[in-house]
């Protein structure tokens, strides 16, 4: 599954640039305004951070929510008291574009995470191009040279890389690559199968001057608890906030014993 989606994602990459090549998105990207600081606004703190998700849809769930309009979502996310807010940007199976991505960024003033099937240097500079303030590298979807190159560049451009891990390996990997952001997805993108307790046994790999983040498997206030008590410095959550009410659910979840 994960090995289609980034193909579909790059095929969907390359296509966009035969209208946009990638030396007009070397420019764009360039001239945008500089990122924000994600880390910082995801350091490790008193109370749990959030990471708030506009997602319509996804392989596992299927449809979610419509979310007409992405920007007015993220204002919610932000009076809610997310700390940075995800944006998945994949066409195909997730039903996002890089204009929501653009159309949030214009609506607040949080950080912004690209969350796609990133695999190519023309996605990055598309992301800064469009106002990305971080993008996703996924360690099992890219081989050891790609995600160095990637990672490097996402840094060269001012922003910062999340890299998702989903084994002991692959928090090795992110880690010998100095990664400031390192999730722990619960979902095996190969099979989608959910393992709640993923991050809990992966926590203590994570190097302590990393920012640790619980990705998937919350829908309750509990569910952040779970993971607090595991050593989550930051939680992502998606469905949970585009089929609920997001503000009254993004206070429950930072409410919750540190």
């Amino acid at each position: 599954m994960l090995a289609d989606l980034t193909a579909g994602a790059v095929e969907d990459a390359e296509q966009r640039a035969q209208d946009r090549p990638l030396a007009q998105v070397e420019r764009d990207a360039l001239a945008a305004r500089p990122a924000l600081d994600a880390v910082a606004a995801l350091a490790p703190a008193d109370q749990v951070k959030i990471i708030a998700e506009v997602k319509r849809a996804s392989p596992s769930r299927g449809d979610l929510a419509a979310i007409p309009d992405p920007a007015h979502q993220a204002t919610l996310y932000q009076e809610g008291g997310a700390s940075v807010i995800s944006v998945l940007t994949e066409g195909r199976r997730f039903k996002g574009t890089l204009a929501d991505l653009e159309a949030v960024k214009s609506a607040v003033s949080l950080p912004v995470l690209r969350k796609d099937f990133i695999a190519t240097p023309y996605q990055v500079f598309e992301a800064r191009a469009a106002g990305a303030d971080l993008v996703l590298l996924i360690v099992a979807g890219l081989d050891a040279r790609v995600l160095a190159d990637l990672h490097a560049l996402v840094l060269d451009l001012g922003m910062t890389p999340l890299v998702e891990a989903h084994s002991a390996e692959e928090v090795d990997r992110a880690a010998q690559l100095g990664a400031r952001l390192i999730g722990v997805n619960a979902r095996d993108l190969a099979t989608f199968e959910l393992d709640r307790d993923l991050f809990g046994r992966l926590a203590d790999r994570i190097p302590a001057d990393a920012v640790k983040i619980a990705e998937s498997a919350v829908l309750t206030p509990a569910d952040v608890a779970h993971y607090r008590a595991a050593g989550a410095d930051a939680v992502l959550v998606g469905e949970a906030l585009v089929t609920g009410d997001p503000v009254a659910s993004l206070r429950s979840f930072r409410g919750v014993a540190a």
